[in-house]
């Protein structure tokens, strides 16, 4: 369901105003990257999939 490349608006907002988030790595945990920023975060996949909001873009 959820592939590398994918923009995704997550339930919080990132401390720099922003809740896009581009996925970096799947699999069991999940790397994902602020749109606006640029700073990655690691998350588990069950807190992932409980966090995002919906799938904005898929992968171009």
């Amino acid at each position: 369901m959820y592939r590398k490349g994918m923009i995704v608006t997550m339930k919080k907002k990132h401390p720099c105003g922003c809740n896009e988030w581009k996925i970096l790595r799947e699999g069991i945990d999940f790397r994902i990257e602020c749109t606006q920023c640029k700073h990655s975060v690691m998350l588990s996949r069950q807190k992932f999939e409980k966090s995002v909001k919906k799938i904005l873009r898929n992968k171009e």
